[in-house]
């Protein structure tokens, strides 16, 4: 009987243990993970590295590594609209340079757990004097979002302004990382 007391009190707390999680997740259609917010920060200036005369890469490493079922959105800053507001365009992005069709630069990047990569290409000479300015001076906006939340949510992702709305995002917290 004392050996039966102490397995059953083991048993009685393992089970309160076990089932009191904070999973407030719902696993099925329509998606919510209310356990992981969206964050966002920008990087201003950044310096791209060389890897031949039509592409440059912007490496950047992630504090803590992404959980599995994160998405990097990366927006750059293409115009100032109208009182100084920035006019964000999704990755990948291509800009046609004069009426040219083979004249364009290509922006474009991928991400891992670990970190994002932001690409600028051409088939322009990038190494020309006047051509630095495809790479020099950018900023971009990366958005860290939960991907399941996404699924269904009739959210338009090229829309900067919906994607900022849909995840409640506070602009006026977004912090610079370089």
């Amino acid at each position: 009987m004392k050996k039966i007391i102490p397995i059953l009190l083991l048993a009685f707390v393992s089970l309160f243990a076990f089932s009191c999680d904070n999973n407030d997740d719902n696993n099925t259609a329509p998606y919510e993970d209310n356990d992981t917010i969206a964050v966002a920060y920008d990087i201003n200036n950044a310096s791209f590295t060389r890897i031949n005369s039509g592409l440059y890469r912007y490496t950047n490493v992630f504090n803590t590594p992404l959980v599995q079922s994160d998405v990097v959105l990366i927006y750059m800053q293409t115009d100032t609209g109208t009182g100084g507001t920035p006019v964000w365009r999704l990755l990948p992005y291509t800009y046609f340079v004069g009426n040219a069709a083979n004249d364009a630069v290509d922006y474009g990047f991928d991400f891992s757990k670990n970190d994002i990569a932001i690409y600028v290409s051409s088939s322009l000479n990038l190494d020309s004097s006047g051509n630095a300015t495809y790479y020099t001076n950018k900023r971009f906006r990366v958005v860290i979002v939960p991907a399941n939340t996404g699924k269904n949510s009739g959210v338009d992702y090229n829309d900067y302004n919906s994607v900022i709305k849909f995840y409640n995002i506070n602009e006026s917290k977004i912090t610079v990382k370089n």
